[in-house]
């Protein structure tokens, strides 16, 4: 099977263009101009009476969606979050900010197109937590399922903000309380949020 085949093929299984872009090892770009150019037409049904067993099913709704709203920017700003930069690609195509970002302790958000779509907790500071994704470590899984991602993200035209909160930690009948876990936690819970795998649970 050819690469633009797999494409389509992967396309309406339901998956995303960059999920595809990633699963074959692919540019975003390539992968979103075969499903660009395949759009128009996929070409016409069998005659009834061909002999051709033709199965129509919808294409799966992704788990993220199901029930719940997407997180939009502005209820991030309206609760306290403020925009720290962007992700870049660098010259050498390397993951990388565009400016530092706070080392506090704190809860960042990736947003794309004005929505949320990647919420995280950095307890060992923003700044350090985030530099793990443009150069993650062998076993750092969910910094390298973010790297390729974010990558692929990148070679289209919408740009990855990052915002942050830093909120108080706090005490519920004399125990502590990490406020940033909570807060991460508590909008995973609420909302749709594509490149979260909790958000889907």
């Amino acid at each position: 099977m050819t690469i633009s085949a797999q494409i389509r093929a992967l396309a309406l299984e339901g998956l995303e263009t960059a999920d595809i872009a990633k699963r074959l090892g692919i540019r975003y770009q390539h992968a979103y101009n075969v499903l660009k150019q395949s759009k128009p037409s996929i070409g016409p049904l069998p005659a009834e009476g061909d002999g051709v067993a033709i199965e129509v099913t919808p294409a799966p709704k992704s788990p993220t969606t199901a029930g719940k709203p997407p997180l939009p920017v502005e209820a991030l700003t309206d609760g306290g979050f403020k925009l720290a930069g962007r992700w870049i690609l660098s010259s050498d195509g390397n993951l990388v900010l565009e400016t530092p970002v706070p080392r506090d302790v704190g809860v960042y958000a990736f947003v794309k197109a004005g929505i949320a779509q990647y919420v995280g907790v950095a307890t060992m500071g923003l700044s350090k937590r985030l530099y793990f994704y443009g150069r993650p470590g062998i076993s750092q899984r969910t910094s390298q399922r973010l790297n390729a991602i974010l990558k692929a993200e990148l070679l289209g035209p919408d740009a990855i903000e990052i915002y942050v909160a830093s909120p108080p930690d706090l005490e519920w009948n004399g125990l502590p309380v990490h406020g940033s876990a909570g807060l991460e936690l508590g909008i995973i819970k609420k909302y749709a949020l594509p490149w979260n795998m909790r958000s889907a649970r």
